[in-house]
Order: structure tokens, then C-alpha cells, then sequence
């Protein structure tokens, strides 16, 4: 049998260990309050965004139509923007993601794949797997605007410039505390509606294109927007959850780690007992 002192030893080391698992999801449960203000905030105006391009679009004429709406080869150069987080600790968050990662990498292995990765943990992954255009690191430490900004100019810039012919955007879209839906997304080329379908009319002053211009770049940026603000929430979230769990099971094995402890000493007391009456019996 093991000494007592090397199961207190242990005990005490899953006692430290849940103090740490603990912490962390707390301070992941007020993070996630903010994130899930901040991203119920942002939907409604990127999902009326959106649907204010495809009208739009669909009722401008053909010669007005933007470089973003360009028909592109299916077979040509593909980027995909794939956002995980900076940190470890949030169960399977990053592994799902990487996981249709893979997957996406290996569907177009008859095209040449270009990576923005968006986070440590993408960046690590991918790296080694096909070639990284850029990388951003530490976005998720203080998420602002401007950084959605910087990933999706440096995308259209690449798509306008004709270096890659589509834009694919993967991340985490948050559907509450423990479930996490995955996204594939085109970015890029942006799509109009069939003009039948179309629910307004619009009058364009000064023209088409001129209106193009600001709106369909604030579009781009409005989705990164959005999804760096779903992925941040689904973070916290999986993160919350994953420590919780960590919680939980750390209890459960010091309550096993007790309960075996005093099974020796107690064992241990009675050998002793028996070696005394033995002694004074012979």
C-alpha cells in the first residue's frame, strides 16, 4: 500500500488544482456576461446589413456592379480565415474547429489554400499543414472594432488584387453556455439576391457604385465583426463549461482520494493493534 503521505500528498494537489478550475470559471462566467451583451448587440445590425446589400444588389444594374460581387473560379486560389481562440482550456472549441479545418483543407486539395489565422491555436495548427498568408495574435485580449477592420481589409485587399479568388471565413458561432454551432462562411465574392426576390426598390444618388464603394467594405468588416464577437462568447462559454466539469471531477476524486486514505490508515492502526496483542500474547 501506498504511504499516507504521498495520498495526502495527492490530495492536496487536486485540492490546488480545483481552486485553480474554479477561478477560471468564474472569471470566464463575467466574461461571457460581456461578450453575450456585445454579441446580441451586433446581430441584428449585421443580419440588417446584410440583407440591405443583397437588395441593393440585386436592383442596381450590371455595368455598376462592385469588384466584391466578381464571378470567380471555383477552381483558383481560396483564403480561409479561420478563428480560434489565443488560450487552451475550453474542451473542445479548438478541436472541433481545427477539425473542419482539416477537412476544408483536404476537400480543396485540388487548389492552392491560403490561411489568416486568427488566433495561437489556428496558427499552430495550420502552419504546419498549408501556407500561412497572416496571422493575428492576441486579438481576443481587448477585442475592438478596428481589428475586425485590419483581418477583413487585408482579405478584400488580397481578393481585389486578384491574389486569391475567394475568401472563406470559419469560426464559432455561439448557441448557448454548452453548444457551440460551426460556421463556413464565403466572405468573399459577396452574393445579390435574383432581383424577383428582392423585397425594396431603391433610388441610388449619386449611383451604384459610388454607394458600393462605402457600403459593401463596411459590409465585409461588419461580418469579421461579427464573427470574432460570436467566436469571443462561444469561447467564454466552452470555457466555462469545460472548468466547471474540471470542478466537478476534481471533487469527485478527492472525495475517492479521502475514502481510500483512511481504508490505510485505518488498516494500517489495525496491523498495529494486532502486532501489540500478538506481543503481549506470547
Amino acid at each position: 500500500m501506498p504511504a499516507l503521505i504521498d495520498i495526502r500528498r495527492r490530495i492536496r494537489s487536486v485540492k490546488n488544482t480545483q481552486q485553480i478550475t474554479k477561478a477560471l470559471k468564474m472569471v470566464s462566467a463575467a466574461k461571457l456576461r460581456r461578450a453575450q451583451e456585445s454579441m446580441f448587440a451586433a446581430r441584428p445590425y449585421a443580419r440588417t446589413m446584410a440583407q440591405v446589400l443583397k437588395d441593393v444588389a440585386a436592383r442596381a444594374e450590371g455595368e455598376e456592379n462592385h469588384p466584391l460581387f466578381r464571378t470567380t473560379s471555383k477552381e483558383g486560389r481560396v483564403l480561409v480565415v479561420v478563428v480560434t481562440s489565443d488560450k487552451g482550456l475550453c474542451g473542445a472549441f479548438n478541436s472541433s474547429l481545427l477539425r473542419v479545418s482539416q477537412r476544408f483543407l483536404a476537400d480543396n486539395t485540388h487548389r492552392e489554400v491560403l490561411a489568416d489565422a486568427v488566433g495561437r491555436k489556428g496558427r499552430d495548427f495550420l502552419k504546419r499543414r498549408t501556407t500561412i498568408r497572416k496571422e493575428y495574435i492576441g486579438v481576443f485580449q481587448a477585442l475592438a472594432y478596428f481589428k475586425a477592420q485590419e483581418i477583413a481589409q487585408s482579405a478584400m485587399k488580397a481578393f481585389l488584387d486578384r491574389e486569391v479568388d475567394e475568401v472563406v471565413l470559419l469560426f464559432n458561432e455561439f448557441k448557448s453556455v454548452i453548444q457551440q454551432r460551426i460556421v463556413t462562411q464565403r466572405l468573399l465574392p459577396l452574393e445579390a439576391l435574383e432581383e424577383e426576390k428582392a423585397s425594396q426598390d431603391y433610388l441610388y444618388e449619386p449611383n451604384p457604385r459610388s454607394i458600393f464603394d462605402k457600403l459593401l467594405p463596411k459590409i465585409v468588416e461588419t461580418t469579421v465583426w461579427q464573427a470574432l464577437l460570436e467566436s469571443n462568447a462561444a469561447e467564454h462559454g466552452a470555457r466555462m463549461a469545460a472548468m466547471d466539469s474540471a470542478t466537478r471531477n476534481a471533487s469527485e476524486t478527492i472525495d475517492k482520494l479521502t475514502l481510500y486514505m483512511n481504508k490505510v490508515r485505518q488498516a494500517a492502526i489495525t496491523k498495529e493493534i494486532i502486532e501489540v496483542v500478538s506481543g503481549s500474547a506470547a
